[in-house]
């Protein structure tokens, strides 16, 4: 992907001896060990050695360094001792703390949101989710152009290199920056309407749409797979899913829905990624239905349900779309703790415990998607000539024939269906 950041930084990460660091305000609903194994895990995902995870506490961020300058020096001896190359910061760094923080620690510093960033660059597979990485990508580098383009000096070479890039070079890739994302986001438009086309054409069909959502590795991808026989990428590993997978369903009563799998969502999205994904996440705004799958076993559970659900709202999803909790990895939870979670998910008509991996509790997910996805479904008794074949199968197609018989030599149908559903079979 030439997007115009870092090569050279990039190659230099890969395998890099890397310290994660915590910088604690105190506040949060997470516990800190828990943030610093998701970070962690975050920087396994690009393909770094995690060597020491470092949480420390801070009364209030320092503009240079956003760590106090104690801190600082105790983490430089750090970096020293071990002889680590890179430091992962859990918190969004200014331009200045970066290129300070580099200074101090004589190493390579990353934050939340670069990291983030990296991960999607290397999963995009489709050129959708490329463009859009690309996009995301830009807007954050564009505010890290002295630190982060100096590369450009030996791209072009010549006189006036020696102190870096003077102001005119530094307008010139400002200038280039703004005019590829110009190009990206008509791209993105494209894509967008495209998109718009498709659901229109669905929606004339019209199937249920069905969005499964939720914090990265909740288990979205192994639940997809279960349900609908698909192979899409599903391993113990942040960000597995990029790009949106839709696949066709059947379900008690609907003999055709579509099922969307999507990007997984992460506490302190980067807004850019927010941003440039709406076109991915549009499948999510215009869902019939909403399944959210948690992470059940995940001592963050709680803590990630919440973020999933800022995300949902930052992207415009109504409060009003119909959506269900499926409380996956029940067959990670010891015998207590397994059946107190059945037993709350049993009392609550909003929640299914299931395991994606072993099967438990899916038939049940399925049959309460149904319910859900009919309970504006009404009874029709419908009368046909006794040779419309092709009616018949029309009301088996987008109804649930409940019951069929002649009478005084023509076919009754009593069907259940939309009534939406109803008025398309009247205007047949």
């Amino acid at each position: 992907m030439s997007n115009g950041f870092d090569r050279d930084a990039q190659e230099f990460a890969r395998g890099a001896r890397t310290v994660v660091v915590l910088p604690d305000q105190g506040g949060s609903a997470r516990d800190s060990d828990a943030r610093l194994e998701e970070t962690a895990g975050l920087a396994e995902a690009i393909g770094v050695e995690v060597v020491a995870r470092i949480a420390y506490r801070i009364r209030a961020a320092r503009p240079a360094t956003l760590l106090g300058s104690g801190q600082v020096e105790m983490l430089a001896e750090e970096v020293r001792d071990r002889e680590l190359e890179l430091a992962v910061f859990d918190a969004a760094l200014t331009p200045v703390q970066q290129r300070n923080l580099e200074t101090a620690l004589k190493c390579k510093v990353i934050d939340r949101t670069g990291l983030i960033l990296e991960i999607f660059g290397e999963r995009a597979r489709t050129a959708e989710g490329r463009l859009q990485v690309e996009l995301a990508h830009l807007d954050y580098q564009a505010g890290r152009l002295v630190r982060s383009w100096t590369h450009l000096e030996r791209q072009r070479g010549g006189v006036g290199f020696l102190g870096g890039p003077g102001e005119t070079q530094i307008e010139a890739d400002r200038r280039m920056i703004r005019d590829r994302m110009t190009k990206l986001r008509r791209e993105l438009e494209q894509v967008s309407r495209t998109r718009t086309l498709h659901r229109d054409r669905r929606q004339r069909a019209p199937w249920p749409v069905i969005a499964l959502v939720g914090y990265t590795n909740a288990g979205k991808s192994t639940l997809f797979n279960r349900l609908t026989g698909a192979d899409v990428m599903a391993e113990n590993l942040l960000f597995a899913t990029l790009d949106p997978t839709l696949r066709q369903i059947a379900l008690p009563g609907i003999d055709k829905a579509i099922l969307s799998d999507t990007v997984g969502f992460v506490s302190d999205l980067p807004t850019q990624l927010v941003a440039a994904f709406k076109a991915t996440l549009e499948e999510v705004v215009s869902a019939d239905l909403l399944v959210h799958v948690r992470d059940i076993a995940h001592p963050d559970s709680l803590a990630q349900r919440d973020d999933v659900e800022g995300v949902l709202k930052d992207l415009g999803v109504a409060d009003t779309t119909p959506r269900i909790e499926a409380w996956n990895k029940t067959d990670l939870l010891d015998a207590d703790d397994a059946a107190e979670v059945l037993g709350e998910a049993a009392r609550r008509e909003d929640v299914v415990a299931v395991s994606a991996l072993t099967g438990d509790g899916v038939e049940a997910l399925t049959a309460r998607v149904a319910e859900l996805l009919t309970a504006s479904h009404r009874r029709y008794r419908i009368t046909l000539d006794m040779g419309d074949g092709a009616g018949a199968a029309w009301l088996h197609q987008h109804g649930e024939v409940l019951t069929h018989w002649t009478e005084d030599e023509q076919a009754q149908f009593e069907v259940r269906m939309a009534p939406r559903e109803y008025e398309r079979f009247l205007r047949r």
